[in-house]
């Protein structure tokens, strides 16, 4: 069912998994990555890129690439790692998205799940709804809708993405500190153009 196909789209499992690329026509990967507590993230992942293709997603721990271990590595260091590795294939070994948690949620009889957020990040809770029962908290940023990325996209939008996601909600949330220091160099209009905000695959 609908409900159901959006949770196991949403699933955060903190599992660790190799994802392989190569790079495309340009050498790219499609890929923006930010060091955080010595620790490499993903923060940007192209729409169609090969970084999307291969399943990376906004909020993932890069561990090693081609074997290398990368904690506390500078991005410049990382970036010039990238650069250097055949274009036929990179391995990552990936931690999938540690600072993230998925809270479901059911619609009351008016269609609301009770909470509002602004810019993406939730600001308050409606007493005795679904969000407060199922332990959503304020100054967390919404990231995904139902497993689709929201980062970069205007509140009427993931307002709409809400609105018609069915009468069961997964969002994947993050603290919004966590969420501040990974954005801090990738401007808005970058996140909301760029990003891959398509449905995942499953």
């Amino acid at each position: 069912s609908g409900s159901s196909l959006g949770l196991k789209r949403a699933e955060v499992t903190h599992g660790i998994r190799e994802v392989i690329l190569c790079k495309d026509q340009d050498g790219k990967v499609g890929l923006r990555l930010e060091s955080i507590n010595k620790g490499v993230f993903v923060v940007l992942v192209q729409a169609n890129s090969p970084a999307a293709l291969a399943g990376l997603r906004f909020g993932d721990q890069v561990l090693t690439i081609n074997d290398e271990i990368v904690a506390g590595y500078t991005m410049d260091k990382v970036h010039s790692l990238l650069k250097k590795a055949s274009k036929e294939r990179i391995a990552m070994a990936v931690r999938d998205r540690p600072f993230e948690r998925t809270v479901t949620m059911h619609k009351s009889s008016t269609g609301h799940v009770g909470f509002a957020f602004r810019d993406g990040k939730i600001i308050s809770l409606v007493k005795d709804s679904s969000a407060a029962r199922n332990g959503l908290l304020i100054d967390h940023q919404l990231l995904e809708i139902n497993g689709q990325n929201v980062v970069g996209l205007k509140d009427p939008d993931v307002t709409r993405m809400i609105d018609g996601g069915g009468n069961v909600i997964t969002v994947t949330v993050m603290p919004s500190f966590v969420y501040d220091h990974m954005i801090k160099y990738t401007s808005g209009s970058i996140l909301k153009k760029l990003m891959d905000h398509s449905v995942p695959d499953i």
